[in-house]
């Protein structure tokens, strides 16, 4: 790309390569702080970041990678970063790799090096080597690579400047330096593997034969045939009780709050003389949904997003994918999937995004068509409501948090085993096609870093996702409203709606304001619940009703038995996705046919499970 002169200062486009898993955002976050933006490639569907850094008269652009094992072209990832490094022609290009496991990093870097000589390495986490009694010789490995080698912990942000120092020598070498580094590279008959591996052996002495004994004893527990399902259920469980209990309080505060704020609003607006008509629609429309959708939705993200994160960087999910791929092998879908069905719980417009790490456009599509068979943080406030009145009872609090959690894993399950059938059912129909392979590292486990988490999690997810869901719930309050309180034939449009949909509501196991509910709940799964109850009591806005018990004898007044509640926690769990997860389909598959298809699938199975529960209930009960 060249030198760019633009206000006196000289502009310099770095690249940044390197494996999965080696700290190369977190050493491109420290370089870049907050001056990034995100953008897409040319010709792909594939975002990248990039950042200016500058340091006297130089601007230094980095643009950030994604990561990959080789250039070998056999990943999208592997495709643009070759491209990029090949065809855009970067200043130079920092290689990041792990201390810990420098051999097969060092692969990518030979190969970097084949198609330039502007070459910088990072050996980063010195830090974990340190604490595993590896050391990394850093001046032999310069010396045998003829290229700048510094060494740096990116958490901490210890020598992370020194790339900067490396970069600068490197644009200072002469044509015939780079010239003899370029072909001292292609003269070596070696292949990379074997190439890397001598490598190591001159650079690295590993002071502990076992060094990574606790990590495999972990991997054994983690990944066992059966100790493998059960941690995973029990990290289900943990996270979905501390997601419950934990939100209630905040939730309880923030909905008294903004009923406060409401009040407070309609005041004003009597003071200032408008009319009933003019506000009602604004304040008890859309301004009730909103703050229903920001009580209910806002406390359980800012729990779960964190306590995801925090299994992320720790080093476990990986393991959840390395466990569910075989299953999701005999599905003929891809073991990535696990990953974006995780994703999913937080809100399943992100796990959809997520799909982008599988390569397969086959097995990418049907992950998106069954993402939303995992319920989102919106429809577990309505689940665990009916399950705790339903089917938990009371026991003391701290005992019937801890059965609902236990119940609701439960049901994850159920939505798990679903993904995976409706899986199966569609590369064997409309996505037909055999699983492909892909490469799943098992990266080391790490301490998190409690503080970075918190703040990226509820900033880059929570705040990200209750953004997207605050714009479509204020628009479907305003619709809500106008249903409930447009009369013709001396009832509302929404008392029509239901009755015309209560005698196949009924066939399933539930009734017309169940369905009704759902089909206005679609802007944001939160306001079910709250809609129900509003159609019950016959009131034209959504209502504060937070004693749980009166919402169950309101409920049981309406014909609610544990069958309708059992069915609509179902239909809860197996139904079309909300507004904005529809609308992020749309974006990623660039099809309103696929949307379509990604309602229509779980609607259909939710209507079938029903169904078939309520038949064989009421035949059970029958015969007995």
């Amino acid at each position: 790309m060249g030198d760019g002169e633009g206000g006196g200062n000289v502009r310099k486009v770095i690249a940044l390569a390197g494996n999965p898993n080696v700290g190369k955002s977190t050493v491109f976050n420290h370089l870049t702080g907050l001056r990034q933006h995100t953008g897409n490639w040319a010709g792909k569907t594939v975002e990248c970041v990039s950042g200016t850094c500058k340091r006297g008269s130089k601007v230094y652009e980095f643009v950030d990678l994604p990561g990959c094992y080789s250039l070998s072209s056999h990943s999208r990832e592997e495709e643009i970063a070759r491209d990029y490094i090949c065809l855009e022609g970067p200043d130079a290009v920092v290689v990041v790799c792990d201390a810990t496991c420098l051999e097969r990093n060092l692969i990518l870097l030979l190969q970097i090096m084949e198609i330039t000589p502007k070459v910088v390495l990072c050996v980063n986490l010195l830090d974990e080597a340190k604490k595993k009694k590896i050391h990394v010789d850093l001046q032999k490995l310069s010396g045998e690579l003829h290229i700048p080698v510094i060494g740096c912990s990116a958490r901490s942000g210890e020598g992370v400047e020194q790339i900067l120092d490396a970069i600068e020598s490197l644009q200072e070498k002469s044509k015939e330096q780079t010239g003899i580094v370029h072909q001292a590279c292609l003269e070596s008959v070696d292949p990379f593997v074997k190439r890397a591996r001598k490598l190591c052996e001159r650079a690295v002495v590993y002071e502990k034969a076992e060094y990574d004994r606790k990590d495999r004893m972990l991997d054994r527990l983690f990944t066992g045939r059966v100790t493998g399902f059960l941690v995973l259920f029990l990290f289900l469980f943990g996270i979905f009780w501390i997601t419950a209990a934990g939100a209630n309080i905040p939730s309880a505060y923030l909905q008294k709050g903004a009923f406060w704020l409401e009040e407070k609003l309609i005041e004003g607006a009597v003071f200032l003389g408008i009319s009933p008509a003019a506000y009602e629609p604004i304040i008890c429309g859309a301004y009730r949904v909103l703050s229903w959708v920001v009580s209910v939705m806002l406390p359980p993200m800012a729990i779960f997003f964190p306590l995801f994160t925090l299994l992320e960087d720790f080093g476990y999910l990986p393991r959840v994918a390395f466990n569910l791929d075989k299953c999701f092998q005999k599905c003929r879908a891809c073991g990535k999937q696990a990953l974006t069905m995780c994703m999913g719980f937080g809100c399943n417009a992100v796990g959809v995004t997520g799909c982008r790490i599988i390569d397969s456009p086959r097995e990418r599509m049907i992950a998106i068509l069954t993402n939303s068979f995992v319920p989102c943080n919106g429809r577990f406030p309505t689940m665990l409501a009916l399950l705790s009145l339903f089917f938990v009872g009371s026991t003391g609090a701290g005992a019937d948090s801890v059965l609902a959690a236990v119940c609701l894993s439960f049901v994850i399950l159920f939505g798990i085993g679903m993904t995976l059938l409706v899986s199966r059912i569609l590369s064997g129909t409309i996505l037909k096609g055999m699983p492909s392979a892909f490469t799943l590292e098992l990266p080391p486990y790490r301490c998190p870093k409690v503080g970075r988490v918190l703040i990226n999690s509820i900033l880059n997810r929570t705040l990200y996702v209750l953004g997207r869901a605050v714009l479509v719930a204020a628009p479907a309050g305003l619709f809500i409203w106008v249903l409930a309180n447009v009369q013709t034939k001396d009832a509302s449009i929404l008392q029509h709606c239901v009755n015309f949909l209560d005698p196949f509501g009924r066939m399933i196991g539930l009734d017309g304001v169940i369905l009704m509910a759902f089909i206005l709940g679609m802007p944001a799964n939160e306001i079910v619940l709250p809609i129900i109850l509003m159609t019950y009591l016959c009131q034209g806005n959504l209502q504060d009703i937070s004693d749980i018990y009166l919402i169950k004898q309101i409920l049981t007044e309406n014909g609610w038995t544990w069958l309708t509640a059992l069915n609509t926690i179902l239909f809860s769990l197996l139904h079309w996705p909300c507004g904005t997860t529809c609308l992020t389909i749309r974006k990623e598959t660039g099809s309103v046919k696929w949307m379509a298809l990604a309602i229509l699938i779980p609607t259909a199975v939710g209507l079938v499970i029903c169904f078939l529960n309520t038949t064989v209930v009421n035949f059970v009960t029958g015969v007995l």
